[in-house]
């Protein structure tokens, strides 16, 4: 918590986008509508099984092209300023580039920008984000524990291209009747579709779709296409409930499988870049909910649940002292909650609230509209 109440409004959003981007760009290695041919009709379930279970590639390469409408909706301004930097960064504005997955697992980024390219590298330990605008490198590796939550999560994103490769790691592909009862359960709480044949990247695919049930998100649903051969991720998609466009998208131009050489996973700043480590305390979560405001820890409670649940996270603010918080929020539109000037962070698929009231400072996010976001901060 100490290292996000320390950075900058735009530093903050910039590290959020990175990690949107970063987790589309994992499950989504390439994507581009053609027509050319389509593969047979097949169930859902068996057509993730022999995707699964597909004789892994030996690497893969792409052109590619990002689009980020997350934050038209957010009131901020193209100025020169710090959120003039954000709004031109390609993981905001979105861009071209070119992409690399690797047959081991490790996974490279460009993202073309007239400012300066921004690279993103995973080498399956460290995740590296090199921002040539600000001539700024990130580093993200994460701890022991982290590691260890990671890995009981089973198959990764990368898991049809290098988890399969090695015996030794290879999870046992689930059963075709394992998938059925996998997708009932979650049918219970969204709405799936089948696989629908599709060719995406001049690729025979299969896409699919799922939208959640319960109403009054701004959530809309997700989209994924794979191939139906190699079973390949080849793109995905994000959708606000407010627009039938995707909202977060990284799609292909061009796709290719074949070995990556290994100078292309090989990230050199210039020798007088910044060096930011990120990192993550563990201190603030699920286990201090019941811990009061005065605590000196934040309480983290939910109001709601399911899609339209709202996070409200509190932290006692010291007196005299600047509030780190309402600096990072500084720029963003306000409104008044019960006479109080709040800033209001409105975004395609959710909204961020932030007042300070009698010592306390409140945060408030959530996949639903301002107004409901509102109407939760004044009965606070």
């Amino acid at each position: 918590m100490n290292i996000l109440r320390r950075l900058p409004l735009y530093r903050l959003l910039l590290l959020c986008a990175i990690v949107i981007a970063v987790g589309v760009s994992a499950t989504a290695l390439a994507f581009a509508l053609g027509s050319g041919a389509k593969p047979p009709p097949k169930p859902l379930a068996d057509a993730i099984h022999d995707a699964l279970s597909a004789t892994p590639v030996e690497g893969v390469s792409a052109n590619i092209q990002f689009t980020n409408h997350l934050l038209e909706g957010a009131g901020l301004t193209s100025g020169g300023g710090a959120e003039g930097e954000l709004l031109e960064s390609p993981l905001i504005a979105g861009a071209s580039g070119r992409l690399w997955i690797g047959k081991d697992g490790r996974a490279r980024i460009e993202l073309q920008a007239e400012k300066g390219d921004t690279e993103i590298l995973s080498d399956g330990h460290t995740l590296s984000i090199y921002d040539a605008a600000s001539n700024t490198l990130y580093r993200y590796t994460p701890t022991a524990q982290e590691g260890a939550s990671a890995n009981d999560e089973g198959w990764t994103p990368y898991a049809p291209l290098h988890q399969r490769a090695g015996a030794s790691a290879q999870p046992e592909v689930p059963t075709v009747a394992k998938i059925e009862e996998a997708l009932s359960h979650l049918g219970d709480h969204a709405d799936v579709s089948g696989a629908t044949p599709s060719n995406v990247a001049g690729q025979p695919a299969y896409t699919v779709r799922a939208s959640p049930k319960e109403g009054g998100s701004l959530f809309g649903g997700a989209e994924l296409s794979f191939d139906a051969v190699h079973g390949i991720p080849l793109r995905a998609a994000i959708y606000s409930s407010t627009s039938s466009s995707p909202a977060i998208e990284l799609a292909a131009t061009d796709i290719s499988y074949g070995p990556v050489a290994d100078s292309v996973f090989e990230l050199s700043p210039p020798p007088n870049a910044k060096i930011k480590e990120i990192k993550f305390s563990h201190d603030a979560g699920a286990e201090h909910a019941d811990k009061p405001a005065g605590s000196g820890r934040p309480t983290v409670t939910t109001h709601g649940h399911g899609v339209t649940a709202i996070a409200v996270i509190e932290s006692r603010t010291k007196s005299g002292a600047a509030d780190s918080t309402s600096e990072q929020l500084e720029g963003l539109p306000e409104v008044t909650i019960n006479g109080t000037a709040a800033s209001e962070l409105r975004t395609e698929l959710g909204t961020l609230l932030s007042f300070e009231r009698s010592g306390v400072r409140y945060v408030l996010a959530g996949s639903v509209t301002p107004g409901v976001i509102e109407a939760l901060a004044r009965g606070l």
